[in-house]
């Protein structure tokens, strides 16, 4: 009798753990379909997410192509690999954006940057941040112009010595009640322009050369 009970057990485990392999298996399939499903819609709200951002620091009237089909990828001063996007007019290219980052006092601060061709500063804009509410977040254009400070300037203006906050002996303005944030976005976009100076060649030129060559 005990012999057989442990048989009958034995095949109801048998049948659970079967069942249970059968579910998994069928929520990995679903699983699987609707990534494939919403893949492409992801990525259509990234571009669209990106494009809009490009939009902020690269104004539409000096180029006439989609940014996001002449992208460039280059190495920055840590040898990691950063995509700019080519503002073109006609085969010329007028103005290039890129992502840079600064360690702020939440956190990593993300912000696009845009550089005309004559290495000046079209615009610069927070992307995302942890920054202190009221403070830090006045890095935000919709919440000052602190950031619009930046427009016009270049790696010549002020020199590189001067790219810091007043308080370390620089030209830029600090945010009342903070500093690290600021010192963390006037760094970055130093960097972002020392980038765009070590490769202005290729960026200014590259997208002529391949145009008069097709």
């Amino acid at each position: 009798m005990s012999a057989m009970a442990g048989t009958g057990d034995r095949k109801s485990l048998g049948y659970q753990a079967g069942l249970l392999g059968a579910f998994t298996m069928l929520a990995a399939v679903f699983l699987g379909l609707g990534n494939v499903a919403t893949r492409d819609a992801i990525e259509q709200r990234r571009a669209e997410d990106l494009s809009a951002s490009l939009t902020q620091v690269i104004p539409p009237d000096i180029h006439d192509n989609d940014l996001l089909d002449d992208a460039l990828t280059v190495k920055n001063q840590s040898g990691a690999p950063v995509t700019l996007y080519r503002a073109l007019k006609g085969p010329d290219v007028t103005a290039v954006a890129f992502e840079i980052s600064g360690q702020g006092y939440g956190g990593p601060i993300q912000l696009i940057l845009g550089i005309g061709a004559d290495g000046k500063i079209l615009g610069a804009r927070a992307l995302a941040h942890a920054e202190t509410p009221g403070l830090g977040d006045k890095i935000e254009a919709t919440r000052s112009d602190w950031i619009r400070g930046f427009e016009g300037r270049s790696l010549g203006d002020p020199p590189p010595e001067r790219w810091a906050v007043k308080k370390d002996g620089g030209d830029f303005d600090q945010l009342t009640g903070a500093t690290i944030t600021p010192r963390a976005v006037v760094k970055a976009i130093k960097g972002g322009l020392e980038l765009f100076e070590c490769n202005r060649e290729a960026l200014l030129a590259s997208v002529a050369i391949r145009r008069a060559q097709d």
